[in-house]
This record gives C-alpha cells, sequence and structure tokens, in this order.
C-alpha cells in the first residue's frame, strides 16, 4: 500500500513548451508530503509551524525525470517510506500518468523541535512504523 494523490497539471505548473518546468513537480511531491502528514500521521503542516516550532525539512533530493507530462494530464502520486530513522525518515515519490512513469523522487526528511533535529514525537513515530508494516 502506498499513499496516493492525483495531480492534475495545469497552465502554471508548464513552461513555454507546455511541458512541466521541473521544479514545479518540487512543488507537486511537496504537496504529496504535506497531505500525507496530515491524512496518515495525524500532523498537519499548519500545526507543526505555527508557533509549535516543528516541521519536517527536506534534507536530501534526488529526482528522476522519465518522461514529460503536459497541460491536463492527470498523474497519480504514490508515496512510500523507504526508511525511518531516530528522527529521519526516507521517502519515495512516484508519478505516474496510466503506466508510464513520469517522475521518481528520493527524498530525505527530519523531524526538528525547535529548529534542531530531534526523535520523532511517540504518537508519529508508532503511525510512520504502522504505515511502513502495512505497506510491507
Amino acid at each position: 500500500m502506498s499513499y496516493t494523490r492525483l495531480i492534475q497539471i495545469e497552465f502554471n505548473h508548464c513552461d513555454p513548451a507546455g511541458i512541466v518546468f521541473y521544479p514545479r513537480y518540487f512543488e507537486m511531491t511537496n504537496s504529496v508530503v504535506e497531505n500525507f502528514f496530515n491524512d496518515v500521521v495525524g500532523r498537519s503542516f499548519a500545526s507543526m509551524h505555527r508557533g509549535a516550532q516543528n516541521g519536517v525539512p527536506t534534507v536530501s533530493l534526488a529526482a528522476e525525470f522519465a518522461a514529460p507530462s503536459r497541460l491536463g494530464d492527470k498523474v497519480l502520486f504514490s508515496l512510500v517510506i523507504e526508511k525511518l530513522g531516530r528522527s529521519s525518515v526516507a521517502l519515495k515519490i512516484e508519478g505516474h500518468m496510466a503506466e508510464e512513469l513520469r517522475l521518481r523522487v528520493a527524498l530525505t526528511l527530519v523531524w526538528i523541535d525547535g529548529m534542531k533535529s530531534a526523535a520523532w514525537p511517540d504518537a508519529m513515530r508508532q503511525r510512520l512504523t504502522e504505515y511502513m508494516e502495512e505497506a510491507a
């Protein structure tokens, strides 16, 4: 099982050639991560960032762009947890249109508390662990 989110490619995502301008993919993958934390982990980005001084900044990011996406395409993004550490989580996000791979992103996030790396809070770690086990 993976967390999925369908994103339609809009005019604002495209460059003059009519394909997704690659930095827009990073915005889309961040949206997938943000919604995953809200829907699965039980912590919205709003709750983490508003006064709590918590968050999950990206510390590593690698992307492979396999095929172009065009205006009107509907790309299904899927997220899986590859590794859960003391304060980090390694994620893989893929975007597909039908059977065609459009992009693959590997990223690592780190839980911060008071602007410093910290161990995952117990409830968050439990949800991340349960999600990983369900996906296995």
